[in-house]
């Protein structure tokens, strides 16, 4: 059975996409994975789309999504990208493990659209990094936990 992992965030729009796709990305079928945030955007940010996509991860279909349509789920993982989310999180039943990895939050940056650029591909590469380390703690013969 796949380890099922939930990355949530507070607008959906950036980094628990990048999380989700980063790890179907890299997991493949070892993972069943969803995104959702406390308050949903109205959409996936742009900037998040165009460096997803400037690393041939294109976001086809990703939209933001409420964490509550996924409470009745079993999780394995429930990931929070934020600080806020964190906050927000709620119980989730059974033996759903919860871990927080804290990353800014690149649709807050300003200036310039280069400028913002660079913040979106830094959160970007941070959250790949964790997710490489993430899904090699699963190798192809480890069987998911116990449900």
């Amino acid at each position: 059975m796949p380890v099922t992992v939930l990355f949530l965030c507070t607008g959906n729009s950036a980094r628990s996409q990048m999380a989700e796709a980063f790890l179907k990305h890299i997991g493949g079928d070892r993972f069943d994975v969803a995104s959702a945030g406390s308050q949903p955007a109205a959409r996936v940010h742009p900037m998040t789309e165009a460096v997803m996509e400037e690393i041939n991860i294109p976001l086809s279909g990703a939209y933001p999504k409420h964490m509550s349509q996924f409470l009745a789920g079993h999780w394995d993982f429930v990931i929070t990208v934020c600080d806020k989310a964190r906050d927000a999180c709620p119980t989730f039943p059974g033996d759903t493990q919860s871990i927080h990895w804290g990353f800014d939050d690149p649709a807050a940056a300003e200036g310039t659209e280069e400028e913002r650029l660079r913040v979106f591909r830094h959160v970007r590469d941070e959250i790949l990094s964790r997710i490489r380390l993430f899904a090699a703690t699963f190798s192809a013969t480890k069987p998911a936990r116990a449900r």
